[in-house]
């Protein structure tokens, strides 16, 4: 069984919770970004989206490099590495549980589409009403 690192998953999933981050992390899918660029379409202080950024930092999303005043940021692929393979485990589980009861339910449809006629009128024969104790006097009467 492989081992996962919780906090780094934990991490990973917090800063991938939010929109702004992650709508900054496709941008910098693209290329390498300024901060100040890649503020740019937000509607909102560079402040807060510094904050967004030492979220994905820390959660190790991206890395951050300084040259002169310009601070520059990349992706950083491992904690997403790691997100997917935990994510496949679970998706083959999920596939293989789901192959599985398909082929349960098919199975189990196959003796009802051979005889489909008697099933339809079985199904669609009116009910005789149960009538109740009340019901059967007033009318004995």
């Amino acid at each position: 069984m492989v081992k996962f690192n919780e906090a780094l998953l934990d991490r990973t999933f917090a800063a991938l919770s939010d929109p702004t981050r992650r709508a900054l992390l496709a941008r910098l899918s693209k290329c390498e970004l300024s901060v100040s660029e890649l503020a740019e379409p937000f509607a909102m202080s560079l402040p807060a989206v510094m904050k967004h950024l030492d979220v994905l930092s820390t959660a190790g999303l991206i890395t951050r490099s300084k040259n002169g005043r310009t601070v520059a940021c990349r992706l950083s692929a491992k904690p997403m590495e790691e997100a997917m393979a935990w994510l496949d485990r679970y998706q083959r589980f999920w596939t293989e549980s789901l192959d599985r009861l398909a082929a349960f339910v098919e199975e189990d449809e196959a003796p009802r589409a051979r005889k489909p006629a008697a099933r339809v009128a079985a199904l669609s024969a009116p009910h005789p009403r149960k009538s109740s104790a009340s019901a059967r006097k007033r009318r004995d009467s």
